[in-house]
């Protein structure tokens, strides 16, 4: 046969250049993995990958991070201290992560957060390994669509502890599972390491939910020796040797650590309204919806069709009947990945201290029972209606997000109709797109028809230029995003360094946030006239315009000029004299 001959047998073969080279399938997938979850977890965030990015925002961002610096600057690994004092609320992971990223790329926002992007991309990386190694065939789905759901993206670009809880601890739960279903010690190994990494980002929540829900697992199976057999004294000791060491070191250096660590922030935020985050006992059921966006529809179908899947084999196993059908030999997974979502959900739901990422370690198994759900139903198809779901949420998504800069501009204002009418027709547009995708070229299609309004929208949300994103000020030269303008203190400070180099700031009436990132980005603590009083030297002032007018009665005697305004957060920026 010639070879054009070769090249018509090969073209009309239903056989794809992934089914007859194997290792062709393999370099694409791991490739377009690759790519994608680099896009839609470091676009915007690291600069050599593009994008105009945000600046630190909400008040844990610029804390964090200023409390890495000072780790930093006072080349101190064991008492987080912020502002010289020591700041005793979390463990030390993310301030380490955080230093090492700050001594190698420099003092950033953007370096503030590759502790977390680069977690998230561990995960991501590791979901996708273990499900083609336990569940071969809905890696690639699994591991993108945890990538690309609201969630994930969010929480990746937080200069937070949130992710450094989340990654190693579903890493370790699937470590665990792998050991229950090989028995080999090895897997085990993951458990104690990553939950050990887990305990030094947030305490000792990390071991109690990995305990609970191995429990309840346990008990759901009947299989009370899977407890015995996951206490392996290796383990214990690896777990101990990672985390007792900073205990004790910033216990016997800071005698009240105990109390404000584990009473204040752990028993009493569980437990009591201290810190001012009440909300409803549903409140995650909205924010898990959120979370999973635009996955949500099919990841809601995936876990009822898990819940039906394990209640059958609980039935089956009680009635001792063994079956086979469309159910895995043995098939644990479904009933762990349920009870592995669940539990912190529930658990957290009880705390009178609620705030959205506590239920972040709740993400990954839905994602993984989206991912193996998907890979399922290509041959038994996805249910119409559900796909139509599910283009609807991508659409009334994307027309959220081509809103969301006019909403910014002016909270209070309903948008133009034509503006409406124009973000309307955009999500509409993505809806069609993913149901004329699937329908042409089969489910199978789904996740890049569904990532493709996805993509665009990072693009519209972190990229520059006169489409994607709000030229700079002029006296900044830097690019800046509607979003970094409206919530950040970024672009004020640049600001006010233009104008002002080296002259205390002081704020009054403006949110906490703002007075945290100034402080950070400055890299100077600003004064705050409602906590700290007026300084007596001369000083700029940033005030809310709600609170100019009793600026007459704080500075009695004072002079103060304005400078300008600053309307994208409704702020009048002051110089005040000294005292005199």
């Amino acid at each position: 046969m010639g070879i054009p001959s070769r090249i018509r047998a090969l073209r009309s073969s239903p056989t794809t250049l992934s089914t007859r080279f194997p290792a062709f399938g393999t370099v694409l997938e791991a490739g377009t993995l690759f790519l994608l979850t680099v896009f839609f977890l470091f676009y915007g965030l690291v600069p050599i990958f593009g994008g105009a990015g945000l600046g630190l925002v909400g008040a844990d961002e610029p804390r964090y991070a200023q409390v890495a610096r000072e780790m930093l600057q006072r080349h101190d690994y064991i008492t987080p201290v912020l502002w010289g004092k020591p700041w005793l609320e979390k463990p030390a992971l993310y301030y380490w992560r955080a230093m090492f990223s700050f001594r190698e790329f420099g003092i950033h926002d953007w370096t503030a957060r590759l502790p977390s992007a680069s977690f998230a991309f561990v995960l991501v990386t590791l979901i996708y390994l273990h499900i083609r190694r336990f569940r071969r065939g809905g890696q690639l789905d699994a591991a993108l669509i945890t990538a690309s759901c609201a969630g994930i993206i969010a929480f990746a670009r937080g200069a937070s502890t949130d992710m450094q809880l989340a990654a190693p601890f579903c890493i370790g739960m699937l470590g665990w599972y792998a050991w229950y279903e090989t028995d080999r010690k090895f897997w085990l190994f993951d458990l104690y390491f990553f939950v050990g990494a887990a305990t030094l980002a947030k305490g000792p929540v990390a071991p109690l939910l990995a305990l609970i829900i191995i429990f309840a697992f346990a008990a759901l199976r009947r299989e009370w020796s899977i407890l015995r057999r996951t206490v392996w004294w290796p383990g214990i000791f690896l777990y101990l040797a990672m985390v007792l060491p900073w205990f004790i070191a910033v216990q016997r250096r800071n005698p009240k650590f105990l109390k404000i660590f584990f009473l204040q922030h752990n028993l009493e935020r569980f437990a009591t309204d201290r810190f001012h985050h009440q909300q409803y006992f549903w409140y995650y059921l909205p924010i898990v919806v959120l979370a999973l966006t635009p996955w949500a529809v099919i990841a809601i179908a995936a876990f009822v069709d898990a819940v039906r899947q394990s209640v059958a084999e609980w039935r089956a196993r009680g009635a001792k009947y063994h079956y086979m059908g469309n159910f895995r030999a043995g098939d644990a997974f479904p009933e762990f990945l349920v009870l592995w979502a669940l539990i912190p959900i529930v658990f957290f739901s009880l705390s009178d201290s609620k705030l959205p990422g506590y239920i972040l370690p709740s993400i990954p198994p839905l994602t993984i029972l989206t991912g193996d759900y998907l890979n399922r139903m290509r041959e038994r198809g996805l249910k119409p209606w559900l796909l139509i779901l599910h283009a609807v949420l991508t659409g009334i998504l994307t027309t959220f997000v081509i809103l969301l800069p006019l909403h910014l501009q002016n909270p209070e204002a309903i948008p133009p109709t034509e503006a409406i009418v124009a973000g309307s027709m955009t999500g509409f547009a993505a809806a069609i797109f993913i149901l004329i995708c699937v329908y042409r070229f089969g489910l199978k299609r789904l996740r890049i028809a569904t990532m493709t309004p996805m993509i665009i929208l990072i693009f519209f949300l972190f990229g520059v230029g006169p489409f994607f994103g709000i030229p700079a000020l002029a006296s900044t030269k830097r690019n800046i995003t509607l979003i970094d303008l409206t919530y950040s203190a970024r672009p004020l400070s640049r600001i006010l360094s233009q104008i002002a180099p080296g002259e205390p700031v002081a704020v009054f009436g403006v949110r906490r946030d703002l007075e945290y990132g100034l402080s950070f980005y400055r890299d100077h603590r600003v004064d705050d006239y409602d906590k700290d009083g007026v300084p007596a030297q001369q000083h700029i002032l940033v005030v809310r315009e709600s609170s100019v007018r009793k600026l007459s009665q704080i500075l009695n005697g004072r002079t103060y000029e304005p400078l300008f305004k600053y309307p994208a957060q409704n702020l009048v920026i002051y110089s005040v004299s000294a005292r005199q």
